[in-house]
């Protein structure tokens, strides 16, 4: 088991992931939902627990995107 802290990704994480890296530029739910296939739901608590381990951030208001360490981590 993964603790709390980790950086490991499920596989809805890296799905949330690649769409945000793939986009190039900061995106909004709706376009990361259109992306992925997933609920609406399951992208808005994806994003919130990316955002807590460092992996996405929000440089606008309701727009998302990958940092440096999200890359990374797709990369691992």
């Amino acid at each position: 088991m993964s603790g709390c802290g980790s950086k490991e990704l499920s596989g809805e994480h890296k799905q949330v992931l690649e769409a945000l890296a793939k986009q190039g530029g900061p995106c909004g739910n709706k376009d990361i939902v259109e992306a992925t296939g997933l609920d609406k739901k399951v992208v808005t608590s994806k994003i919130t627990a990316l955002k807590k381990k460092g992996l996405v951030d929000s440089p606008v208001r309701c727009k998302y995107g990958i940092t440096e360490d999200g890359q990374a981590a797709l990369k691992s």
